[in-house]
């Protein structure tokens, strides 16, 4: 009974984050740090450290760092230890095939994640990037022992476990059951603990309006942790962002330079037409 009901939750729980991925997740607000030199060079740290193991950024090469105010002198001493050259792109070396069989599937390229997780009037990349790397949990039911709200069942662990540290998961949902032919709502809640295993309470509601939902809250067990992870997190959302489009801060300005010339140029060509036609009535 019990794994019925876990299995009950879980399906719910990936239905409705599928859905909502798709459709409009009510992601966090991932800070602008765009700008910040400092947080861009931490997260293309944490970047080379953490991800760029089993993600590459072929798009990318190492010296477009100095754009974030890298020289190559502190590219090539802190972010290259495979005799790589500061102006090589930045790729990995695992293969394809190994990756497909250790992971069950290729490890996406990172270089427009951002741009690729974007969604139209909505919820942009580094929204999707920073809820996505909070929202991991301790799952001991799937393979890899981590689950994640915003893309279940995903094939990637938390790599960074150790730098947001441990914590729980409770998740409440609502779902209706059928028994004796008759239909009914029914709450269960799933408490995840900091080693990944699950304890499901489920109870009748009778009278219940409202529709099927999946409600989840997460409890640090160090919550100045938690806290440093979720800077760090910004930091390398912000990158990612960044290598995205490298050039997007210059396309900006360089866009407003355009309308105040655009403005200008109006006023003159409106000037030349009263002083053109001014004889003409």
């Amino acid at each position: 009974m019990i794994k019925k009901l876990i299995g009950a939750v879980a399906f719910t729980l990936a239905c409705t984050a599928t859905y909502a991925a798709e459709s409009g997740y009510p992601l966090d607000k991932a800070p602008d740090r765009i700008n910040d030199i400092a947080a861009l060079q931490n997260g293309a740290k944490l970047f080379v450290n953490h991800c760029l193991n089993c993600h590459s950024a072929s798009a990318m090469r190492y010296n477009k760092l100095q754009d974030i105010g890298l020289t190559d002198e502190q590219i090539r001493d802190n972010l290259l230890f495979t005799g790589q050259k500061v102006g090589d792109l930045m790729t990995i070396a695992m293969q394809p095939a190994d990756a497909k069989r250790w992971f069950g599937t290729v490890p996406p390229d990172l270089s427009v994640i951002a741009r690729a997780k974007s969604i139209n009037a909505g919820p942009t990349g580094a929204d999707y990037i920073y809820t996505y790397l909070r929202t991991f949990y301790r799952d001991t039911a799937v393979p890899t022992g981590w689950n994640n709200l915003v893309f279940p069942s995903v094939g990637m662990p938390h790599v960074m476990w150790q730098d947001q540290g441990p914590r729980e998961l409770t998740t409440v949902a609502m779902h209706q059951v059928e028994k004796d032919g008759a239909r009914s709502w029914e709450r269960v809640t799933t408490t995840y603990d900091a080693q990944g295993y699950a304890t499901v309470k489920a109870e009748p509601v009778a009278n219940y309006r409202g529709h099927a939902s999946v409600e989840a809250k997460f409890k640090s067990l160090d919550p100045a942790q938690a806290a440093a992870y979720d800077n760090d997190v910004a930091d390398l959302t912000a990158f990612l962002a960044w290598m995205a489009e490298p050039q997007q801060q210059f396309r900006k300005q360089l866009g407003v330079w355009v309308l105040l010339f655009l403005g200008l140029f109006l006023v003159v060509a409106w000037r030349l037409n009263a002083s053109f036609w001014k004889h003409v009535r």
